[in-house]
């Protein structure tokens, strides 16, 4: 057992820090497609900068390394309960040396347990079969996907696309409205896993089990093949793409599992995944513990670092947005100033808030004088270097809509001037950032090594009862990259791409399938 630890321990850091090959291919691909210059050329630079960057540092590829889901097929006779506590003892070390994020919480006292482990978490699931070896895959997925995952019982009326009946056609609907109502909320590109009958329960595993499937494979069912490959063609004809900025593509993969149902019910249910699609899987010898084989390694890498070279040349020749230098604190001239389009580099004070501190704005004093100063949505990896002194270890954004009850109160009870996150905001912020002189950035989902390269120093912690996630982090930045996307004039980017993308989606509401 102490190897096959070991061997778990390897796996978590790989998935956390390592982009597989096919997951790589996609995205190259989704990078070719995009005109250069364009916001979602500009996303995906970051993006593979940011994959580079995680394998050089071997460090997180997102801050959110979600809820660690491992999937064990073992001969008979294996002591899984042994693999169990292993595996846990894997999980913590993993979050002990910055691999993973603590995102185990308490569900009614909101207390994190520092470790990742917890009542349900990590996730293992095993299965017996007839082969002479352990096969471990893990999935490491992120929040802000897990909470644009949707299921639908038909029949069903569906914004867009009318009536969804139980057919072939009906789920053809409902997938194509699933990737339109994640936008940009969920790290798009993504991948979407497809679960196809069973009850609720069993629609989302095979949905999340779909995830676990090679982006490269072909379904051996022929109506399921079709499906596939319909989706992925027509999905990126909603003009969504990278982030929700707009562009070519906004799916990079779908897959499509079926299993029986009963006649009263009828699900569809989908499992999305963010761009930083980390699955990874090994071979385990059961007698010894270690591992023979990686999985999901087939076929040809990518070299991101020369298509970065490429990119940027790319980018000096067609730039034409309008870059603006910001340092807090800001005044409301120089935010009302901005437009929706313009690219922000931020230097000096930025201050991590994140779901428990909006809450606790609300009702109470801040810790320290935000007027005119900059929150950012993020619940960065921490650790401490040699002389005990905390490092941000990873720090991309977190969806910012799950604060959009509190955001524009708290901006204007406190004096905020500008907020960063990603997918974008809501009416009640978007009125607020007019009336108060406020501007809303969209970071790059998932791009946590690229953002953490910009923090200079960590020059406080405030909140910290909330845990290392939700504490509000003091950071002087240096070259911190944002996009305009919500200015105080009352545009936003996200309500246009919405709005352009149902009219889209409108498109495909006659049927395909008979």
């Amino acid at each position: 057992m102490e190897k096959f630890q070991e061997s778990m321990y390897k796996l978590i850091v790989e998935t956390s820090t390592n982009l597989p090959k096919d997951v790589r291919r996609a995205i190259a691909k989704a990078k070719a497609k995009e005109n250069a210059g364009t916001r979602a050329a500009m996303s995906l630079d970051t993006i593979t900068r940011n994959i580079t960057m995680a394998d050089d540092n071997v460090s997180p590829i997102c801050q959110d390394t979600g809820l660690p889901t491992f999937k064990i097929k073992v001969p008979v006779n294996v002591n899984q309960i042994e693999m169990k506590k292993a595996i846990r003892q894997a999980v913590a070390e993993a979050t002990a040396q910055t691999k993973l994020r603590p995102n185990s919480v308490d569900s009614i006292t909101g207390d994190n347990s520092g470790d990742n482990l917890g009542e349900g978490t990590p996730v293992i699931k095993f299965e017996q079969w007839e082969e002479d070896y352990v096969d471990v895959r893990l999935i490491l997925k992120g929040g802000g996907c897990e909470n644009k995952n949707i299921q639908y019982s038909l029949p069903a009326e569906l914004e867009g696309l009318g009536r969804a009946g139980r057919d072939l056609d009906g789920i053809r609907k409902c997938i194509m409205h699933s990737v339109y109502q994640a936008q940009g909320q969920g790290c798009s590109a993504g991948f979407i896993g497809v679960g196809i009958g069973g009850d609720r329960t069993s629609g989302y595993e095979l949905a999340k089990e779909m995830l676990f499937r090679s982006a490269d494979d072909v379904n051996p069912n022929e109506n399921l093949r079709q499906l596939e490959e319909y989706v992925m063609e027509n999905a990126n004809k909603l003009g969504i793409g990278t982030m929700g900025f707009g562009g070519e593509t906004t799916l990079l993969g779908c897959k499509v599992g079926v299993i029986n149902r009963i006649p009263a019910s009828f699900f569809v249910s989908v499992a999305y995944n963010c761009w930083a699609y980390r699955r990874l899987g090994v071979k385990i010898n059961p007698a010894t513990g270690e591992i023979s084989e990686w999985l999901y390694q087939e076929g040809e890498s990518v070299d991101f670092a020369k298509l970065q070279e490429e990119a940027t040349a790319e980018i000096a020749a067609t730039e034409e947005v309008r870059n603006v230098t910001l340092q807090a604190p800001i005044s409301e001239e120089e935010i009302r100033a901005l437009k929706v389009g313009d690219v922000v580099t931020i230097n000096g004070m930025m201050h991590t808030g994140r779901d428990a501190i909006h809450k606790y704005l609300t009702d109470h004093d801040a810790p320290i004088d935000l007027n005119g100063q900059i929150i950012y949505h993020c619940g960065p990896v921490m650790g401490k270097d040699e002389n005990d002194q905390w490092v941000v270890k990873a720090a991309g954004p977190t969806t910012s809509i799950r604060e959009e009850p509190y955001q524009g109160d708290i901006m204007k009870k406190f004096g905020i001037r500008a907020v960063i996150g990603k997918g974008g905001m809501g009416k009640k912020t978007l009125q607020a950032l007019q009336d108060h002189g406020g501007v809303y950035l969209n970071a790059i989902g998932g791009a946590a090594q690229y953002y953490a390269e910009c923090m200079e120093k960590v020059e406080g912690v405030d909140l910290m009862q909330f845990g290392v996630p939700e504490a509000m982090w003091h950071i002087n930045v240096k070259g911190f990259t944002a996009v305009v996307t919500m200015d105080s004039h009352g545009n936003s980017l996200h309500q246009e791409v919405e709005s352009s993308s149902l009219e889209r989606l409108a498109q495909f509401k006659e049927p395909v399938f008979k």
